[in-house]
């Protein structure tokens, strides 16, 4: 699994045609890739490790907004597996960010009241106007998108769907939990009993207690 290229972009600057890029972007890039995946496969303390090593390599630039674009990416992927928690190592950086980074921030915890579409990569600006998120093409970038509708109150219950499936096709168990679980929340709160066992019977599952 890869980041998006919208989110390293800053990490990858170079091309075939031009001189290889200095060992910071390579090694942030590989060390934050891995991070994500581990991450969204439950592999917290690997997670963590690479996370730190990425922004290690990054703060050797001394450049905040590529500090601050490594802690988005981290952010991101706990948006997908609806971990909100207001992604505090961007924060203090993003007085310094760049506009597109403040939008795509403020994309990600659901204060859309704030964000242009023109600030977002072009695949999630449609999800600002409907929160479906079928239209995102890139399974990382599908689980940002749900969680970010989550959280700014516009998911619908296609879009859950979608996130279960997407969760559950790449095997990323992290988010494929907490996305099953906004589903079995949803089914008691129908009344449905019976679909809320069903459901919960695939949570044991995929907690491999089943």
């Amino acid at each position: 699994m890869r980041i998006p290229a919208f989110l390293a972009v800053v990490l990858l600057a170079a091309c075939s045609s031009k001189p290889l890029p200095p060992d910071w972007q390579a090694d942030a890039k590989g060390a934050l890739d891995g991070s994500v995946d581990d991450y969204l496969k439950g592999h917290t303390a690997a997670a963590d490790a690479g996370f730190r090593s990425a922004r290690l390599a990054t703060t050797a630039t001394g450049r905040a907004d590529y500090v601050a674009q490594v802690e988005l990416v981290r952010c991101a992927a706990r948006v997908a597996s609806l971990d909100f928690d207001d992604c505090p190592g961007y924060a203090a950086l993003a007085q310094d960010a760049t506009p597109e980074q403040r939008a795509y921030a403020d994309y990600l915890y659901g204060r859309w009241q704030n964000v242009s579409p023109a600030q977002l990569p072009e695949q999630h600006r449609p999800v600002l106007a409907s929160g479906q998120v079928s239209g995102v093409a890139d399974p990382l970038a599908r689980l940002v998108a749900a969680g970010a509708a989550l959280k700014a109150g516009r998911i619908t219950p296609d879009s859950i769907d979608q996130a279960i499936d997407t969760a559950s096709n790449q095997g990323w168990r992290r988010p494929l939990l907490a996305w099953l679980g906004v589903q079995a929340q949803r089914a008691e709160a129908a009344g449905d009993a019976q679909e809320a066992r069903r459901i919960r019977k695939r949570i044991a599952l995929a907690s491999g207690q089943g």
